[in-house]
């Protein structure tokens, strides 16, 4: 009779082994799917963060501070009026005191036409033959940039006309 007993204690913790053992492979497995997951939401979040900050480009660039409105002639996207961020520019504390943008870094870069000026930073004295204009100055941050039209008004020869540039504005956001 011991013989059987015995078998039968055998065949009992052979399965509570067989079922820690399934038990662990589920774990393991669950944990692996949980991992695959964690990895596809950090992606999706990253491209979610980008795509945002690139609205917030697109934003500020048609803000009332930065946009041409109807000054030339029809409203345009994406388009900042020079003369109104030189403006800005000297009055910028109280806009980056109070945070207003939610950003820690705001620069304009003329691309074209290239006139031997990008590298010069816009000054009262030297507007508007200049490269580029550092509204904020350097934060911390992830940094993100879009195509912009930079629009003045130039007075030349008694007639003042519309002259727009190809620009890139660079943003800095806490993000």
């Amino acid at each position: 009779m011991k013989t059987k007993n015995r078998k039968g204690q055998m065949k009992i913790q052979q399965m509570a082994f067989m079922l820690i053992a399934v038990t662990v492979f589920f774990a393991l497995v669950g944990l692996f799917v949980l991992t695959i997951v964690f990895s596809n939401i950090k992606a999706s979040t990253a491209t979610l963060e980008e795509k945002n900050a690139l609205l917030l480009a697109s934003r500020l660039a048609n803000s009332p501070e930065f946009s041409c409105g109807n000054a030339f002639g029809t409203d345009r996207g994406n388009c900042v009026d020079f003369d109104k961020v030189m403006a800005l520019k000297k009055d910028i504390k109280k806009y980056s005191q109070a945070g207003f943008w939610g950003v820690s870094r705001i620069e304009i870069v003329k691309i074209y036409p290239l006139n031997g000026n990008s590298n010069i930073e816009c000054t009262p004295e030297n507007y508007p033959e200049c490269g580029k204009i550092e509204i904020l100055p350097a934060g911390e941050g992830t940094g993100v940039s879009n195509f912009i039209a930079l629009c003045s008004k130039e007075y030349k020869e008694g007639v003042v006309n519309d002259r727009c540039e190809l620009a890139k504005i660079l943003i800095t956001y806490k993000g």
